[in-house]
């Protein structure tokens, strides 16, 4: 029970409660245009420090998120920047397959790798193309570099290819320019992060120097003749004084090859005309070197044997002329002696 002291703050919250009840019936009361006039009246004198603390707090936040937009565009520019170089290599990559395609003469299906390769399953790769679309077990995979590896099995909408890093690649090759054959397999010391090949069967008498190009020579019915394999390194080893096995580096990367091409499984026709690198070229430039000079050799060889020919029948007819002359010459007349003074001089 309220004491007499409280009593006129309790009527005098009365009243100014029901003087607010009835301010706020009026103003409900009151028209649209009305209403707003009172109310801009109310903020430009009564609430004036209430409605700049509002308007404060709404610059406040609105500039907290414009920075929040300026650092995430910031961000953004600075991640377009850093992957820049991937989207540039991935265009440069399928440029060069785009150019790859058109200089392959036998039929292809291109393909792109859908899971890239990891130290678990770097010896084999899937690739979104199957049987729909016309791929078939057994197929040479290629890059725009080479060799990458052939399909070893097939579903209606993916294939798996085995790479060369694979244990069971084989694959029969040559020496650019024909003079060595062999054969090329995964390097038994090669590791899983740094996988190499060899080129093995290789005739001992053969000496390949280093950066010659292995090419794959068609024979075995499943790799077309001309597909780059790899560049001699060094000698890796020899087997017994019958055999020497070189080193190899690879010439396409599995683990970079992001789109492939799946050749048809003809290999009754040669594609190295498809990939002109710099190494055929060379290779090619070496071999017509070795031509002329070959041929500058023999050249000299026939000369000199036409001079040596010549000095000897020259020789040979000059002996036979001076015995001829000694034949034919008459003997020479006696002819006495002439006497001396002292013969010839009267005796006294």
């Amino acid at each position: 029970m309220l004491s007499a002291s409280d009593r006129p703050y309790s009527r005098r919250e009365s009243v100014a409660h029901a003087a607010c009840v009835a301010v706020a019936i009026n103003f409900l009361m009151l028209s649209d245009s009305a209403g707003q006039a009172v109310s801009a009246a109310l903020r430009k004198s009564v609430f004036s420090p209430v409605v700049w603390l509002q308007s404060q707090a709404e610059l406040g936040r609105t500039s907290r998120s414009r920075f929040r937009a300026v650092a995430a565009a910031r961000d953004s520019a600075a991640l377009v920047a850093q992957t820049a170089p991937v989207p540039r290599a991935e265009n440069a990559r399928l440029r060069d397959l785009l150019a790859l395609s058109h200089r392959v003469q036998t039929d292809f299906i291109a393909a792109e790798v859908l899971h890239q390769s990891t130290a678990s399953d770097e010896r084999m790769l899937l690739i979104n193309a199957g049987t729909r679309q016309g791929i078939a077990a057994f197929e040479p995979v290629v890059a725009p570099e080479g060799l990458i590896g052939v399909v070893a099995g097939v579903t209606p909408t993916t294939a798996t290819v085995m790479t060369w890093a694979h244990p069971d690649f084989r694959v029969s090759a040559y020496a650019a320019g024909g003079r060595v054959v062999g054969m090329v397999a995964p390097s038994s010391a090669g590791s899983a992060s740094g996988a190499s090949l060899e080129f093995r069967a290789a005739s001992y008498r053969d000496t390949l120097p280093s950066g010659t190009l292995i090419l794959s020579s068609g024979l075995g019915g499943v790799y077309p003749k001309g597909i780059p394999v790899g560049t001699v390194t060094g000698v890796a080893r020899e087997q017994a004084g019958w055999e020497r096995i070189y080193s190899l580096r690879p010439a396409a990367n599995p683990s970079a090859a992001a789109h492939l091409m799946v050749l048809s499984a003809r290999t009754d026709s040669t594609i190295a005309a498809a990939f002109p690198s710099d190494s055929i070229l060379a290779a090619a430039a070496a071999d017509s070197i070795r031509a002329v000079h070959a041929q500058d050799s023999l050249l000299r060889v026939r000369i000199a044997d036409s001079v040596h020919a010549w000095l000897r029948d020259s020789t040979l007819d000059a002996g036979r002329r001076t015995q001829d002359a000694s034949a034919v010459q008459p003997p020479a007349s006696r002819v006495p002696p002439p006497a001396s003074k002292t013969d010839s001089a009267p005796s006294q």
